[in-house]
């Protein structure tokens, strides 16, 4: 056995059963033991595209995502997407090739020095020096991927280390890595907690994407159930109770809910279930949840007062946290109910306006009509700020989007990844006329594996949210946005053996909506809107949440029984 087969043997031994990658000259060896292995390889047709389906399988099963590259281009090609692991917590292993022990350090043919280069954006990097080390790095790889705060790690290959013989030794290891086990939470600050959740009269809770990373959501919806306390979720914590709870105030932040905001304005307590106070969710900070205590339960000790500082700190494992903090509050019916006004008052509105398609609208029929299990993976831009308001999520893991990073072109290719993660399952992308042309040649990987994917192209013929942005805060200043000379999306996917069809007119939606859900996968469906519609309301950057933004560019007066 050699290097490359020890590899792809510990790989097999801590249960992967797919890959995503790409080959090239100095990771050839792997993919020659790839051969006789039970793993499967899914070819895509850019190295950036493995990482984000990586992703998405890994974000849809909760398991560690695999994407191997070859070394220089391919490895370079793969950084986005480790960024965005990282920045969302995303477990994954990349392996990459790279050049000979002998050669590294001499600038040689595909030589780059991807363990410095991603240093800043993995949890871990190797360097795999001997052949007989390769078992126990990638097994140590796993474990450092998925235990704690997950996150993505590196395993840098050499060509003459894939080539090398395995001793005897090395190849008796089949171990996989052992499983996580977590320190609980200080019972002295869990009884802090406690007496803290009894002496507020207006607690909120605070949902981020942690929660699910920490295998928490049980825990938490009991909680939730216990204290009849309302919420408030992060993007990345949609679903972690079901969107349409009736305790739900929806998502806060830039992008959310005015009675999502107001209530976090107003609150006394407020209890951050593994969220990192990310500025896009908290707005000004200074004048973020001013009048509440904090409750910060979290894995990492580095999140802990980073931003805001926390009253009571719950650090270690989550699931003990929130059940031990479950308790029946008294005393804040009132505070109930006044949120619960604040939702009702503030609906966000899908109406359409005229005759053209209005997304949201759209957006809201196909989450009504699609399955409940159905998995929504999202690009990034004004579609998945759409998405986040207006679809409905059973759990965090029907939910695929870039988070921390923001990375435009992660949709497609993260649908193809849940697709191969739940092959009964309905998957849909959608994305923007953006977004979808940076990883466009995907739709060739959906065609060689018949994926029954289906894709909503949300098509402005702009950059929007930019342009948004650039009409609110630049003085519609619009400085290249446009992207009126989009290819006929249709024609596009036909070439590539994808049915599609185009969608222009508000009496069309239904008809479409039926299409997406019931009809046979692949398939494209090209939506044209207004190229002015805007995502309302909309938080100033910088600027505290209590001033959202209207469709008619002003801040609205606050709720009645609201204090500034």
């Amino acid at each position: 056995m050699n290097g490359a087969a020890a590899l792809v043997r510990a790989l097999e031994a801590e249960g992967v059963d797919i890959v995503f990658g790409y080959p090239g000259g100095a990771i050839l060896p792997v993919y020659d033991a790839l051969v006789d292995s039970k793993l499967r390889h899914i070819l895509v047709r850019h190295e950036q595209a493995a990482a984000f389906a990586a992703e998405g399988y890994a974000r849809a099963t909760g398991q560690v995502g695999v994407c191997i590259a070859t070394s220089g281009p391919g490895a370079t090609n793969l950084v986005t997407g480790i960024a965005d692991a990282f920045a969302d917590s995303i477990p994954m292993v990349v392996v990459t090739g790279q050049v000979a022990t002998s050669l590294m350090g001499t600038d040689a043919f595909q030589e780059l020095d991807v363990l410095g280069l991603t240093m800043p954006i993995v949890k871990h990097g190797f360097v795999v020096r001997h052949a007989s080390d390769m078992a126990d790095v990638v097994h140590e790889a796993f474990r450092l991927a998925r235990t704690g705060r997950p996150g993505p790690v590196l395993v840098d290959v050499p060509k003459d280390v894939a080539n090398a013989t395995v001793g005897e030794r090395a190849q008796s290891v089949r171990l996989a890595s052992p499983p996580d086990t977590l320190a609980s939470p200080d019972p002295e600050a869990i009884a802090r907690g406690v007496r803290a959740l009894e002496r507020a009269r207006k607690p909120l809770l605070y949902i981020g994407g942690g929660v699910r990373r920490a295998k928490a959501i049980p825990e938490l919806r009991a909680l939730v159930e216990t204290t009849r306390m309302p919420f408030v979720s992060t993007l990345m914590g949609l679903g972690s109770v079901p969107t349409d709870h009736p305790l739900s105030l929806g998502m806060l932040g830039m992008h959310g809910t005015k009675a999502a905001n107001y209530a976090v304005q107003e609150c006394d307590l407020l209890l951050c279930a593994c969220a990192r106070f990310d500025d896009r969710a908290t707005g000004k900070l200074a004048d973020f949840a001013p009048h509440a205590e904090v409750i910060h339960i979290d894995i990492d000790p580095a999140e802990v007062s980073k931003l805001r500082r926390a009253n009571v700190a719950l650090l270690g494992d989550a699931r003990v946290a929130l059940r031990d903090l479950a308790r029946p509050l008294d005393n804040i019916d009132a505070w109930r109910t006044q949120t619960l006004e604040w939702k009702r008052q503030y609906v966000l509105d899908p109406s359409p306006r005229d005759e053209r398609v209005h997304a949201p609208t759209l957006l809201r029929r196909l989450s009504e009509r699609a399955p409940r299990d159905a998995t929504f993976a999202c690009d990034v831009g004004q579609h998945q700020m759409w998405v986040a308001q207006h679809v409905r999520f059973e759990s965090p893991d029907r939910h695929l989007t870039s988070g921390g990073l923001g990375a435009m072109g992660f949709g497609l290719p993260a649908a193809i990844g849940a697709c191969f993660a739940r092959p009964n399952s309905r998957v849909i992308c959608v994305s923007g006329d953006g977004s979808i042309m940076m990883n466009l040649q995907e739709l060739a990987t959906i065609q060689r594996y018949a994926l029954p994917l289906r894709i909503v192209l949300i098509d402005n013929r702009a950059l929007g949210l930019v342009r948004q942005w650039q009409e609110l805060f630049h003085e519609e200043r619009y400085s290249e946005i446009d992207l009126s000379d989009n290819p006929d999306f249709v024609r596009v996917a036909e070439g590539f053996g994808i049915p599609a069809f185009r969608v222009d007119r508000a009496d069309q939606v239904e008809r479409a909506v039926e299409r997406i859900v019931d009809g046979p996968g692949p398939l494209l469906c090209h939506v044209v809107v207004d190229p002015t519609t805007n995502v309302w309301p909309i938080v100033k950057p910088g600027a505290p949440n209590s001033s959202m933004l209207d469709d008619d560019h002003k801040a609205p007066r606050p709720a009645a029984g609201a204090t500034r």
